[in-house]
Parts: structure tokens; C-alpha cells; sequence
């Protein structure tokens, strides 16, 4: 649903008609400039309200879009929330960093978020009396396994743990090792609960900046520029799935 009337928005400085129906979502706005700039084929710039760079462009003939979300469930909450209900967008791919929980899971390594566990209380605004489970888009996530299987890279498929802590004094992340979650990030769940309530697709893409299990890692200027893998990946899932409705 389209509420052209409500943009540009407190957050979003753009027309729906500058942003294409599907967004790559990275939460630095220094890797949104880098996608941008190294990608896409005549990126515009729609928006830096806040330094948070959205720029569109072209992909293998498909007009795209990318703009960083900020860190966290509620910054990409508004984000997502705008795109979706405002600006018409049907699709958001976050691009995003995350910390294996498990030991065959490596740094480099590509986590495709088939569900996000959260320690967040983002769901109880929603009103629903229980426990709601957010998962991504079927048609996003199987587009990107089979595109991941051809490019032959690295990848697992299975739970993200959404945290709303960084610095968790419980340790918390490690306990949901127990239950089989892949690692450990910050807005994949918010982000699946407003394409549920939108009715629109989402999919969270990670590259595993570090370990929490072997204590392997990354640097910032690795995690800005280097994860080029995901990023193509996910320009191509966004190509291939716009191709297909076309």
C-alpha cells in the first residue's frame, strides 16, 4: 500500500518514485555509500537525513536501491517501517555483520536468516497475548540458496539471535547456542516482524565478522569494504526476484 501523503518523512528526505521496490539494507551508512559507488550502475542519492545514505541504482538491468538502517531493532524498526508503509517498497535485504555461535560456523562464512530469535520486547507492541516467531520471505531465502549453491560460496541457513545488547553482562549470546542459532546480530527480528505486519518480504544476508566460539574476527575497514560476497549476492537475489515478477 502506497501513503504517498506521509513523504517524505521525519527520517526519509525522497518521493516513493526515488526508491526502488526492493532495498539492500546495511546498517553502516559508510557501506551503503560503498555498495552504492561500487555496484550500482548510476546511483542517485535519495536521502542523507542523518548521514544515513539510500541511494538508487541499476543491477544487471534491475533498479535497486540500498540505505543503511542504523544499529539496532528500534533504528531499523522506523527504517523499515517507513519503506515499507510509505514508500511503497516491497522487499528489504538487510546486508549485515554477525557473530557465529557455533564452531562450524567461520568468519567470512555467509548466514542466510531463515528465523531471527530476539531478546528484544519489539513484538508486545502488536498486542498479540503470546510469542510470535519472526521468519523471513520462502521466495527470498530459497532465490538466495540456490544463487549462493552457484556462486559456490560458504553459507549456512538456519536461526539469527536478534540481541538488543552488544555488551551483554549475562553473556546471553552463548546460551542460544544450545538451541542451534547460527549467530548473533541486532535487526533481522524487527525487521521480519514489519514485512509480516506490512505484508511485504524481507530476508537477512550476514557475513560472520567474528567468532564468539574461537574468537576469530574482522576489523571495521574489513567489515565496511570487504564482505563483497553478500553484497553481490544479495543484488543478485533482488535482481533475480524483480526478473521473475517482470
Amino acid at each position: 500500500m502506497s501513503q504517498n501523503n506521509n513523504t517524505p518523512t521525519p527520517h526519509i528526505k525522497a518521493d516513493s518514485a526515488d526508491i526502488a521496490k526492493v532495498v539492500l539494507m546495511p546498517g553502516d551508512p559508510l557501506r551503503s555509500k560503498f555498495i552504492a559507488e561500487n555496484f550500482l550502475e548510476g546511483p542517485v542519492l535519495f536521502n542523507n537525513v542523518r548521514g544515513v545514505q539510500g541511494y538508487t541504482g541499476e543491477w544487471n538491468g534491475e533498479r535497486v536501491s540500498v540505505m543503511a538502517s542504523g544499529m539496532g531493532m528500534p533504528s531499523i524498526g522506523i527504517y523499515s517501517y517507513e519503506l515499507y508503509n510509505f514508500f511503497d517498497v516491497d522487499c528489504i535485504i538487510r546486508v549485515g555483520s554477525a557473530g557465529a555461535l557455533r564452531e562450524d560456523v567461520h568468519v567470512r562464512d555467509i548466514v542466510l536468516g531463515m528465523g531471527a530469535c530476539t531478546n528484544s520486547a519489539y513484538a508486545q507492541q502488536f498486542g498479540l497475548g503470546g510469542s510470535f516467531a519472526p521468519i523471513c520471505d520462502y521466495e527470498l531465502l530459497s532465490c538466495a540458496v540456490e544463487l549462493a549453491k552457484k556462486e559456490g560460496l560458504r553459507y549456512h541457513v538456519g536461526n539469527l539471535f536478534s540481541s538488543d545488547t552488544f555488551y551483554d553482562e549475562q553473556g546471553g549470546g552463548m546460551r542460544w547456542q544450545k538451541m542451534g542459532v547460527l549467530a548473533v546480530e541486532m535487526e533481522a527480528a524487527a525487521l521480519y516482524m514489519n514485512a509480516a505486519r506490512a505484508g511485504k518480504k524481507a530476508l537477512a544476508i550476514c557475513t560472520v565478522s567474528d567468532s564468539l566460539v574461537t574468537g576469530e574476527q574482522t576489523d571495521s575497514a574489513q567489515r565496511e569494504k570487504g564482505f563483497t560476497d553478500m553484497m553481490r549476492l544479495a543484488l543478485d537475489v533482488a535482481a533475480n526476484i524483480q526478473k521473475n515478477r517482470g
